[in-house]
């Protein structure tokens, strides 16, 4: 090949390389347990690392309850990341929630699948996890995705200096966190799960977090139903599937409700094409109630639907079946 030939294609390959998008940093905090949608979102955000598309720093549980962790490693080992880190919060307050199916997917799935930590309470604390990892990534460039309670949100902006960094955790969020991506409301205005199970930490944190904050809220996830070609693929030994499986035979016989999937999707690809987004505030009351007050200003982003509910279904079931490389 002629030199000027060589010389072209390696200006090609390296305007190429020069816009492939490069991955999200993603925190994923989750209270996998009381619903097993976690699971379809950990499984996406697996399917899009693999792709490329994501870099995975942590996965870390809201919720106290012992097999919490268990599981979130099951997961992380299937799609071979077994050494992501995980913490668990250790504050006073928050919850311990566990799965209500008569079998109980949250046993079944640590005691036939591999893992590293016995069960949740052995986890290290979650703010330290927070921590460590942030202040070792590059400043704004960290996503943190919640589809939980915001327990350890709030002990982590409540968080002094140590020795990850000099910064309060209020800094340390401001300086490094690039935006949250939270499952987490009802618009315009309702009483949620993930915000009122841990109230007073959702109040601190709607009020005090110090960066954008982006909500699927609840009327989201409530009409995009999954899973069901998930239980039918031909494969063994899945966790994802194990765990759908599971409790589709105790109900939801048109599949899931995809409410974390959502806010898993959003946090690495963006709301576009999927949703509209509309500006605002979103305050929280003492007993989990939350409003929204539309505001070109405002810090807050709520998704509102703009494809068909089933187009969204098909692309998160997608990324569902996906497996391990």
């Amino acid at each position: 090949m002629k030199t000027k030939q060589r010389i072209a294609l390696f200006a090609v390959a390296c305007l190429l390389a020069s816009c492939s998008p490069k991955p999200v940093s993603l925190i994923f905090d989750t209270d996998l347990g009381p619903d097993y949608d976690d699971v379809g979102a950990l499984a996406l955000l697996h399917a899009l690392a693999d792709s490329g598309q994501v870099k995975l720093l942590a996965t870390v549980s809201s919720n106290k309850d012992e097999r919490v962790i268990p599981c979130i490693e099951v997961i992380n080992t299937y799609f071979g990341r077994p050494d992501l880190p995980a913490g668990a919060p250790k504050s006073e307050g928050g919850v311990s929630l566990t799965a209500g199916h008569r079998v109980k997917w949250t046993d079944v799935l640590p005691a036939k699948y591999p893992h590293r930590t016995a069960k949740t309470s052995d986890a290290p604390d979650a703010v330290n996890v927070y921590r460590q990892i942030l202040a070792g990534q590059p400043d704004h460039s960290v996503v943190i995705c919640t589809v939980g309670f915001f327990t350890n949100l709030k002990d982590l902006l409540l968080s002094g200096a140590d020795e990850y960094s000099p910064l309060t955790g209020k800094e340390l969020v401001e300086r490094k966190v690039k935006r949250l991506v939270s499952m987490a409301g009802l618009f315009p205005e309702g009483r949620e799960f993930n915000v009122y199970c841990d109230a007073a930490a959702s109040v601190v944190v709607a009020r005090d977090w110090p960066t954008e904050i982006v909500l699927s809220g609840f009327e989201i996830g409530n009409v995009i139903f999954t899973g069901k070609q998930l239980v039918q693929m031909p494969v063994k030994d899945n966790p994802v599937k194990e765990a759908y499986g599971l409790c589709f035979a105790e109900g939801d016989p048109d599949g899931r409700m995809s409410w974390d999937l959502t806010a898993a999707l959003v946090a690495v690809k963006g709301y576009e094409p999927y949703f509209a987004s509309e500006r605002g505030t979103m305050s929280v009351n003492e007993e989990g109630y939350n409003s929204w007050t539309p505001s070109a200003g405002g810090k807050h982003l709520r998704l509102i639907a703009k494809l068909p509910p089933e187009q969204v279904a098909a692309i998160l079931e997608s990324y569902m079946m996906h497996q391990p490389k």
